[in-house]
């Protein structure tokens, strides 16, 4: 596939986009390369005097801190006190750099709590639509501080994505220090091709992804395609390019330009509630399926009922989100469960018309209605 052909059309729909700098691009052993971030703020603010809305999700907290502290790196505690440390001058920098060119720059800290809870998952939204409309550069990271599980999120790679489905973004731009994806690891064959263009869904994609490139960051290229994958659930196209590049803002947003490894979205995208339930969501516990639930979820768009339900894994109560598994031990749905775990296990198997009898009630026919369920398609092979 040729990638020009696709940017042009594809960039003419950008009114906004999603912005997400690596560790690697604006840290070194050293600390923040203060340099860089001038000349990526100068870029976007120039993508911004344009018409377009750009929200940035930087990394960089820990690596900013860490050369600030002793202790022993690598330590949770550790990480959580750079990022303490390393937080405010990384927004002080950023700060400098937006105001030379007359912009403010707005810091919004995460956690996945706040995505994961549909009221602050609102809140968000409507905060960093008000930055836009004003004009402000949104400079989103992970609360590092209070991040436990959290922490694992990737270095920003995941939150860019939700970021980007969250204000509904045209395209997510991920800056890495590497060019784009390879055919094969180019740390181990320095002629392995980039990949140019392809569809996030192909598994052919995720098969070239490899380890973290160095220790300043905490993803890899791996998480960088998942990013895109989740992206892409939303309609969402993602270009991988290298951070360190002189203009790589101005190349990404060039019709004429081919850059980096452009991950195209592919198919129908979900609605935002159904994305939140996929892809923000983590699931608390787990119910295993028959044949015929399998089917009928996976193909036939249907809602789940007690009698397709075989095993119940995990202490959750109504409300909660929960993976469907096959026979096979495949994931293939999850959504929001109308009974508690307990309840579950008592009428699993059953019909709807015993629903009453096994507990003492009846609050609804499905397990999880097909509103709430989300079906996870696994990817498709590459043609």
């Amino acid at each position: 596939m040729n990638q020009l052909a696709h940017k042009e059309p594809l960039l003419r729909r950008v009114r906004r986009a999603v912005v997400k700098i690596g560790s690697n691009v604006l840290a070194d052993a050293d600390g923040l390369r203060v340099p860089r971030i001038r000349a990526l703020a100068g870029e976007i603010a120039t993508l911004i005097g344009g018409g377009r809305q750009i929200v940035v999700v930087s990394s960089g907290a820990v690596a900013a801190g860490g050369p600030r502290l002793g202790g022993r790196p690598g330590r949770l505690e550790w990480r959580q006190a750079a990022a303490a440390v390393g937080q405010p001058a990384l927004m002080a920098a950023y700060e400098r750099a937006f105001r030379s060119h007359g912009r403010a720059a707005a810091q919004v800290l995460l956690t996945h709590a706040d995505l994961s809870d549909r009221r602050r998952y609102l809140n968000a939204r409507h905060t960093l639509r008000a930055l836009l409309a004003l004009g402000a550069v949104p400079i989103v990271n992970e609360n590092d501080t209070v991040a436990v599980e959290e922490l694992q999120f990737g270095d920003n790679d995941n939150l860019s994505a939700l970021t980007a489905a969250l204000i509904e973004a045209d395209l997510l731009v991920i800056l890495s220090d590497v060019e784009g994806l390879y055919e094969r690891d180019p740390r181990l064959d320095a002629a392995a091709p980039l990949v140019s263009l392809a569809r996030a869904g192909d598994a052919s994609v995720a098969g070239a992804a490899g380890p973290p490139r160095s220790g300043v960051g905490t993803g890899g290229m791996a998480s960088k395609i998942d990013a895109a994958r989740t992206a892409a659930a939303a309609g969402i196209p993602t270009l991988i390019a290298h951070g360190g590049r002189r203009g790589v803002l101005g190349a990404v947003f060039d019709p004429r330009t081919e850059i980096g490894t452009l991950l195209l979205a592919d198919g129908d995208p979900l609605g935002r509630r159904k994305h939140w339930i996929a892809h923000t969501l983590r699931p608390v516990g787990t119910l295993h399926l028959d044949a015929g639930a399998e089917r009928a979820l996976a193909q036939g768009g249907r809602s789940l009922l007690p009698s397709g339900v075989r095993a119940v894994e995990g202490t959750f109560g109504v409300g909660d989100c929960v993976r469907c598994l096959g026979p096979d031990g495949g994931e293939v749905a999850r959504g929001l469960v109308n009974y508690a775990a307990a309840e579950i296990e008592r009428i699993k198997g059953a019909h709807t018309r015993d629903l009453p009898r096994l507990l003492g009630y009846k609050g609804s026919d499905e397990v999880i209605h097909r509103d709430d369920l989300v079906v996870m398609a696994p990817p498709r092979a590459a043609s």
